[in-house]
């Protein structure tokens, strides 16, 4: 797929479901002003850019901690590629946050329950090459930035769809915008991305406890950054 390929239509039973989406050209312009913005007061820096993916390598998954309300923007800013967002489904009930946040890419997903609208829509857009980012803690962090344990969702779906996962991690942004901060504050934001993980489900293994484990290790690749050096 690429970079500015059009927004991939996902059907059934012969209908769109897919809402409507900015086109690339307007994203940009947003990804532009966000990026100057946070630049000028945070100071963001991007670190490890070199392993994410190239849009032509097919569908990805991008996991992440969860640390402020604008970690989605801020990890997708080095991605140059049309990218969707799994976010809180009652996030969109929000006059006027909700109707930006679908412009913008983002669908909702249910935290407490299944969801199964949820990930049939992003199985499709993943096989069609298509990238999505998901939170696995499924919520922010307090601004102790301590990581909640991660749900399998992620590595759940990256298994379905074939697909890879680009672990990332977001370091700093519990300070600046966290949920128990009613406003931001300044502070230093560095996002980092580590290599791509490919699964492979060795054969007469379990898949639950296959899936466990690999979420356990996705886990522990996101957090190993977080910790004091």
């Amino acid at each position: 797929m690429s970079e500015t390929s059009a927004n991939i239509s996902i059907k059934r039973n012969g209908s769109t479901e897919e809402p409507p989406v900015l086109p690339w050209w307007a994203i940009q312009i947003v990804r532009y002003g966000v990026w100057v913005f946070s630049r000028l007061l945070w100071g963001l820096a991007f670190k490890r850019t070199k392993n994410i993916p190239h849009a032509t390598n097919g569908g990805l998954i991008i996991a992440a901690n969860h640390q402020a309300y604008v970690d989605p923007f801020w990890l997708s800013l080095p991605i140059k590629r049309d990218i969707r967002y799994l976010a809180w489904s009652e996030a969109f009930s929000w006059k006027f946050i909700g109707t930006v946040m679908s412009y913008l890419g983002a669908w909702p997903i249910r935290i407490k329950r299944s969801s199964p609208q949820a990930m049939r829509r992003s199985l499709n857009w993943l096989r069609e090459g298509g990238a999505l980012v998901i939170f696995p803690e499924g919520e922010r962090c307090f601004s102790d930035g301590k990581m909640k344990k991660f749900k399998a969702g992620a590595v759940r779906l990256a298994i379905d769809a074939g697909i890879p996962i680009l672990p990332v991690t977001i370091k700093g942004a519990n300070k600046v915008w966290a949920r128990d901060h009613a406003y931001p504050r300044l502070g230093k934001i560095e996002i980092i991305y580590h290599p791509v993980i490919h699964y492979v489900v060795p054969e007469g293994e379990n898949l639950k406890d296959y899936i466990r484990k690999e979420t356990e290790r996705l886990e522990k690749i996101i957090s190993s950054e977080l910790q004091e050096k």
